[in-house]
């Protein structure tokens, strides 16, 4: 039996309970393919299920386990069933929702994106999840050009790429993060001001910086409950996040008597989720969007990148690094 590496949660807790070990090469099953994988991505959900408490409850998995979802590398074989001639492609794809913190994984040819000509592998991979999030809900915001646009956790994998998008749909972008270090990314992203939204007052710069027609939450919390109150009248509140540890609290009839919509992501299919990737990946190639990848680890530090993201250290995206990485747009 072969065997690759791949981090294991034996026991919910710290991030220390992430290590690395040798498990049985994965086998693709019909119509699935086995892809090396270069890159993993790291959500801040799933530093939740580490720790045991993720938002659902039904996300924890049984124990032991392999976190991760979302993966970018090279078709190495195919199954059954599958076309032979993705061997060999530069690919991203999720998991399914684990065993994506591996060197290996299988994975269903049909949900299998290649990467453009061109498109570095790491950037197509910060881009899987994160940028389709982000087109959805610059779409889900029907941004028009001249509106004002309040982003938060504007440095974060989402919010990175929200200040761009608002930007290029021509909409005038305020930018709230936690941490000078933060609100200078946003601002070399585009954004017209940036604030930092663990200083006492924050809410009173983005007021005073003028009405605001869409807020993107990413933060949600007290954070986030603030940020509706400054919504205009007849303004939009899209929530993405919960950085704080919980959701804004949203008082239906207040929002209804300020005529604010509520936007809500409900779930998308897979040809929608795969249309919006496309779409990002489109962006990125085109030289109209760029991933921030503020750090990379090598698999056997998967513990230190949960324990960056828990401590709010990070910048954009981070991603777990299995092996070298092939030249961009190449097999």
């Amino acid at each position: 039996m072969r065997f690759v590496r791949a981090v294991v949660l034996s026991e919910f807790g710290p991030p220390q309970n992430l290590a690395v070990a040798e498990v049985p090469d994965p086998v693709p099953g019909p119509g699935q393919v086995l892809v090396d994988v270069h890159f993993a991505s790291i959500t801040f959900v799933e530093t939740q299920v580490r720790a045991g408490r993720a938002p659902n409850p039904a996300m924890l998995p049984s124990l032991p386990a392999i976190l991760g979802n979302g993966v970018g590398g090279v078709v190495a074989s195919v199954g059954a069933q599958a076309d032979p001639a993705l061997a060999g492609r530069q690919v991203i794809t999720t998991t399914g929702g684990s065993g994506g913190y591996a060197e290996r994984v299988a994975a269903d040819a049909a949900g299998l994106i290649e990467v453009p000509a061109g498109l570095a592998l790491a950037d197509a991979v910060a881009l899987l999840a994160d940028g389709r999030t982000a087109v959805a809900l610059v779409r889900g915001a029907d941004l028009r050009p001249g509106q004002t646009v309040l982003v938060e956790a504007a440095a974060g994998g989402v919010g990175s790429l929200l200040v761009q998008l608002a930007r290029g749909a021509g909409a005038r972008v305020l930018a709230a993060a936690g941490g000078e270090r933060k609100a200078a990314v946003a601002r070399d992203l585009g954004a017209d001001v940036a604030v930092d939204y663990s200083a006492p007052g924050w809410a009173a710069e983005i007021a005073a910086a003028g009405p605001v027609d869409v807020v993107f939450d990413g933060v949600g919390g007290e954070t986030g409950a603030a940020a509706l109150g400054l919504v205009r009248e007849g303004g939009r509140f899209c929530g993405f996040g919960m950085a704080s540890g919980s959701f804004a609290a949203i008082d239906a009839a207040e929002t209804a008597r300020r005529g604010i919509t509520v936007v809500r992501g409900g779930p998308l299919g897979p040809e929608q989720q795969r249309d919006l990737t496309l779409a990002a990946l489109a962006e990125a190639t085109a030289g109209r969007l760029r991933p921030v990848i503020g750090q990379t680890f090598p698999l056997e530090r998967a513990a230190d990148a949960h324990a960056a993201i828990a401590a709010r250290a990070t910048v954009g995206k981070t991603l777990l690094r299995t092996r070298a990485a092939p030249p961009a747009g190449v097999p």
